[in-house]
């Protein structure tokens, strides 16, 4: 699957995992990326979008 979402560009971040004593580690959040087909130039094809553009209808008017 994608690291990014192919429409609106969102990608992996990094920050960190606060523990209740307060020690940090090192963690990264991931968009939720699904695989999608839709009509590219004509013709159908296969692309990762996240979730938050598929409900808002981005899909349609970016493509």
């Amino acid at each position: 699957m994608a690291k990014y979402c192919q429409v609106c560009g969102k990608g992996k971040v990094s920050g960190h995992l606060v523990t209740f004593s307060n020690r940090k580690s090192n963690r990264t959040w991931a968009p939720n990326v699904r695989r999608i087909k839709a009509i590219v130039n004509g013709a159908p094809k296969r692309i990762d979008v996240c979730t938050r553009c598929i409900r808002s209808g981005k899909v349609e008017r970016a493509l």
